[in-house]
């Protein structure tokens, strides 16, 4: 996937006023007035709402569709409504989306789109903890950021990138790279605190204990900092909700004093309330994206399998499948279109255009014709890198590719070579017999103890790990009875 640009109309702006708005971008902060009229030339309300519509349904697309649930849509939707009548533009027009991926993250668009995760709302464990997360991204709306990003950097583009592991038709660009996730070009440290600012204001004034904000983020730190050990990469990598949210707990304490906010009086919470609402939604992968079970990615709609070796962890996106070792080797799994030319004619001309490529073999994988190929290597290249192409029917072309490092022994080179020759066609049967994950709520008794539970939950790896974290506990604290807990099951 690319980046999704604005309308040539915004570009002409921005190639007209980019110079001005260069020098003008340092008024912005300290004159609010100054700094609307100034975005009002660059980009109206108008032109943000616009954006706004014309990207919402690749958001979607890109994101598994929104998650329609009949008792928590409506439910989410009316905490981001509330907290809307405590802004400043209380009739404004604000659209919120539960989005259908497992990733954590939430994010929004000019225009008043607001969009969270079912994954992030896997780790709340209140109202006032969500209702922080949407108060934080009504506050960018409010604050125009999009729009004043844009006009300090002279272009007029969202930057969404999910996903980046490959850019354009070619067949290497960035494939050492595992990006999990960039939904929108990082906030600067001051728009981020801005909206923070604002955020709690907003909190504050719905009755919601501002302090929520910060220690939800205790959890969703402790969320990218497992995530980022269990998939081998730094901590900034890209992964997660931090990635385009550079913020900490301390940051939101400090907007909270800034403020100048007093303590709410009973102020609103509603825990059993909110688990409620949560009880039975959807956890991890969906059969409609395909869902990674111990060492098999299985897909029941579209009816195949392949299995990953050892010591790959897995991210599944809307459009992608990636997996990366922590001896380097990556893998990239997708699918493309064949408009009925034959198969090395793609793979030598559509898919790996402008590569030289080597050992190219024809064979049946899974019973379906197939293609494979190795891209010459440059003389600076620490990665071999492979392509294979499945024919799946006339129009669908199932693709892999392999990116493993040169200093692997040969055992170990071949069996991630071997991944693709894994893939095969899934029985219908297997496929029915399939069922996703979904949250449980649970009351905790007297013999319950974080690792029995743990170990009874629908989680082939890291249960343990995963439990503590969704329910905001810490490694050997012990359960009181009569507590909700989060646990995951069918």
């Amino acid at each position: 996937m690319g980046m999704l640009m604005v309308s040539s109309v915004l570009l002409s702006k921005v190639r007209k006023f980019a110079l001005g708005f260069l020098c003008a971008s340092c008024l912005l902060v300290s004159d609010p007035v100054f700094a609307d009229s100034i975005l009002d030339l660059f980009m109206s309300p108008a032109d943000e709402q616009r954006i706004g519509e014309e990207e919402h349904p690749k958001i979607l697309k890109a994101f598994g569709g929104a998650y329609e649930d009949p008792r928590l849509t409506p439910y989410i939707r009316s905490i981001g409504q509330f907290l809307v009548q405590t802004t400043e533009t209380p009739d404004a027009k604000f659209t919120f989306t539960i989005l259908n991926t497992p990733l954590v993250n939430a994010f929004a668009l000019p225009g008043g789109y607001i969009y969270v995760t079912r994954g992030l709302l896997a780790l709340g464990s209140n109202e006032a903890e969500i209702a922080g997360v949407l108060a934080h991204e009504i506050g960018h709306v409010t604050a125009r950021h999009s729009a004043g990003r844009a006009a300090s950097a002279g272009i007029a583009e969202l930057g969404l990138i999910i996903l980046g592991v490959l850019g354009g038709n070619s067949a290497v660009s960035k494939i050492g790279e595992v990006g999990a996730l960039a939904l929108i070009q990082s906030y600067s440290r001051e728009d981020e605190f801005e909206a923070d600012s604002l955020g709690v204001g907003y909190l504050s004034r719905a009755g919601f204990k501002p302090e929520a904000m910060s220690t939800f983020l205790e959890k969703l730190d402790a969320h990218s900092s497992f995530e980022a050990e269990r998939l081998g990469v730094a901590r900034d990598a890209g992964i997660d909700f931090f990635a385009t949210h550079p913020r900490t707990p301390e940051r939101v304490a400090r907007a909270i004093q800034l403020a100048g906010i007093r303590e709410v009086n009973n102020p609103i919470v509603a825990h059993e309330l909110y688990l409620n609402k949560i009880d039975g939604m959807l956890f991890g992968d969906s059969p409609e994206q395909g869902m990674h079970i111990g060492r098999f990615f299985i897909h029941p709609v579209l009816g195949f399998e392949f299995e990953v070796p050892k010591n790959f962890s897995i991210l599944n996106g809307s459009e992608k499948v990636v997996g990366r070792s922590k001896d380097g080797a990556v893998f990239q799994f997708d699918s493309d279109t064949n408009e009925g030319n034959e198969l090395e004619y793609y793979v030598r001309y559509q898919w790996a255009k402008g590569e030289s490529l080597m050992d190219i073999t024809r064979r049946k994988i899974g019973g379906f014709p197939s293609v494979s190929a190795r891209i010459v290597p440059g003389s600076q290249d620490d990665k071999r890198l492979w392509l294979f192409a499945i024919e799946f029917d006339s129009r669908t072309i199932y693709r892999f590719i392999l990116a493993i490092p040169t200093n692997l022994s040969d055992s170990r080179s071949s069996l991630i070579q071997g991944l693709p020759l894994s893939f095969r066609p899934l029985g219908k049967e297997v496929a029915a017999a399939i069922r996703p994950n979904r949250l449980k709520i649970y009351r905790v008794s007297e013999e319950d103890n974080a690792v029995d539970l743990a170990a009874g939950m629908q989680i082939s790896e890291f249960g343990l790990e995963r439990f503590l974290i969704m329910n905001g506990l810490k490694a050997g604290e012990k359960l009181t009875p009569g507590i909700f807990v989060k646990l995951v099951g069918y």
